[in-house]
């Protein structure tokens, strides 16, 4: 084991204190921003939407803290320190959908809903089919981003305390899992908005010094950056160019297509980051809190480039391999090498950034198990078995019964994928969410003709080819990094069900409403038309 790995793991005993009291000061710090923030929550619309209170930036602040997660932050930055060129494509797609959601959706969805995506949906259809499906979307969808998280929070939490145990990762795993349900079950919206916020300054912070240390090293010499990167990887060129993850065969190329179109189309469909839209009090702020989103993600993601190249540069492929097979721990090595392998700085800094990837998945894992919980709650629950007759309190409790369920789902599922990319998880959700939420979401916002069956057809399809698909992949078995290694039972080649699961999706929209015989309510469509494009009569 090298001499980084060994610290890193937390063999120098003398630096496991400062590196649990950090952790310990931010749980702690959060703790009590999310019991102040639950004090305040008395009613329905402070737990689902944060009482509409955030001004555009705040919420732009929240809505960047929400999506740079654990695959942001762990996962880019091991996929390009691994992969070069091709592991940059994640950040490119990840920025580059934000435009999706900007043009198409953020306005029109602020307008229409009240707390979920199935209130969109319900507007002008029939109301119980339609909101099963939408909680059952986002239910999926979230517990997948939810893997990528609590995989990525095991890594880091292991590396840091020196556990090399399947016990104690898991463990680590359970404890991420309730501190989450109790952000959410405590400070709902309120409280999972203003972690948000505090995380994105950590992160945005924390990227920004590794980026100046990493160029200082260089003298802010970008080409001698990338050329020692390449170098260093033992890949020489082909490290800065095309195709060394995706394009060696016609597979990885189709792999490398259906990638980039699960990115950019993923984020309109995100269950945790629609709902973002509904905490502000006007389509404006909503249009406003994006347009601060795209300008605070975009700056960081440029700076996964100085991370992820910076750790190719002065770590050795087998060093990051040996810590996490898949490239996990990149980041946080980096920190050590940055500060000094042997040296107390280097500690610091290792624990400083671990601490600050530990917030952002603790703030993440809160946005996305809120979605869910609030999904099942108001659209299930309140709209469903309770046929509308439910009552704000009895909402709430149903609410926070789910997230406690959705959260010992989520420990279980995050344990048996601990030693898959983040980024890789990550795409995974992004595939489902475009597949069976995005085509029901445009199509009625905009398809006057679009029916219940239509709906129905387009969630349940897309949701089954992409989730079916997954399970029948090499990220699920077959391979040295698939979540069962041991076994294989894969058929489909690709490690992401986009270029496939998506079209399904559309096509099953069109297929559903032409052969249902249900006439659709074009006065209901004209009144929702009306009021997702000037926002007369919205909440």
């Amino acid at each position: 084991m090298s001499p980084a790995i060994t610290l890193a793991a937390g063999e120098a005993s003398e630096h496991r204190t400062l590196i649990i009291t950090l952790f310990a000061v931010f749980v702690a710090a959060t703790l009590v921003i999310t019991v102040w923030a639950g004090r305040q929550t008395k009613d329905a619309a402070d737990f689902y939407a944060g009482g509409r209170q955030f001004t555009g930036f705040q919420n732009g602040l929240a809505v960047s803290g929400d999506y740079m997660s654990a695959a942001s932050f762990l996962g880019i930055a091991g996929a390009i320190a691994l992969f070069g060129y091709d592991g940059f494509l994640y950040s490119i797609g990840f920025l580059v959908a934000w435009l999706v959601a900007l043009l198409l959706v953020a306005e029109p969805l602020r307008n229409s809903g009240r707390y979920t995506m199935g209130d969109v949906l319900a507007y002008r259809m029939r109301q119980r089919p339609v909101r099963t499906a939408a909680g059952t979307s986002t239910i999926v969808v979230s517990i997948f981003y939810l893997l990528a998280q609590m995989a990525g929070a095991g890594v880091l939490v292991s590396l840091l305390l020196g556990i090399t145990s399947d016990g104690g990762k898991i463990g680590i795993v359970a404890l991420v899992g309730v501190l989450m349900i109790v952000y959410v079950t405590i400070g709902g919206m309120k409280g999972t908005t203003w972690v948000q916020m505090v995380k994105a300054v950590l992160l945005i912070a924390g990227a920004l010094l590794l980026t100046f240390l990493v160029l200082l090293k260089f003298d802010f010499n970008v080409s001698d950056l990338l050329g020692s990167a390449a170098d260093n990887s033992g890949k020489g060129a082909a490290f800065l160019e095309p195709g060394l993850k995706y394009g060696a065969t016609g597979t990885t190329k189709l792999d490398f297509i259906s990638l980039g179109i699960a990115l950019v189309l993923g984020t309109a469909g995100l269950p945790h980051i629609l709902i973002r839209f509904y905490t502000v009090p006007t389509a404006k702020a909503a249009r406003k809190s994006v347009i601060w989103a795209i300008g605070l993600i975009g700056a960081f993601y440029l700076m996964t480039l100085a991370l992820g190249f910076g750790a190719a540069a002065l770590i050795k492929p087998d060093e990051i391999i040996a810590s996490n097979k898949a490239g996990n721990t990149a980041a946080p090595l980096l920190a050590l090498h940055l500060g000094g392998v042997d040296s107390n700085w280097g500690a610091i800094l290792l624990a400083t950034i671990s601490a600050v990837a530990f917030a952002t998945i603790l703030a993440v894992v809160a946005g996305l198990t809120l979605a869910s919980s609030s999904s099942f709650a108001h659209d299930i629950y309140a709209n469903v078995i309770k046929r509308g007759q439910a009552t704000e309190k009895q909402e709430l409790g149903a609410a926070r019964w789910a997230t406690v369920g959705i959260g010992a789902v989520s420990i279980v599922l995050g344990a048996l994928a601990r030693d898959l990319n983040v980024a890789g998880l990550v795409a995974l959700a992004f595939a489902v969410a475009a597949s069976a939420n995005l085509p029901t979401i445009l199509y009625s916002l905009f398809w006057k003709r679009f029916t219940t069956g239509g709906a129905l057809w387009s969630i349940y399809g897309g949701l089954v080819t992409a989730v079916g698909l997954v399970l029948f992949s090499p990220v699920v078995s077959g391979k040295e990094t698939s979540m069962f290694p041991d076994v294989d039972f894969h058929w489909f080649p690709l490690e992401n069900p986009g270029i496939i699961s998506i079209p399904v999706g559309f096509l099953l929209g069109v297929l559903g409403t032409y052969l249902s015989k249900e006439e659709p309510d074009k006065g209901k469509y004209a009144e929702l038309e009306v009021r997702s494009l000037t926002g007369t009569g919205a909440h």
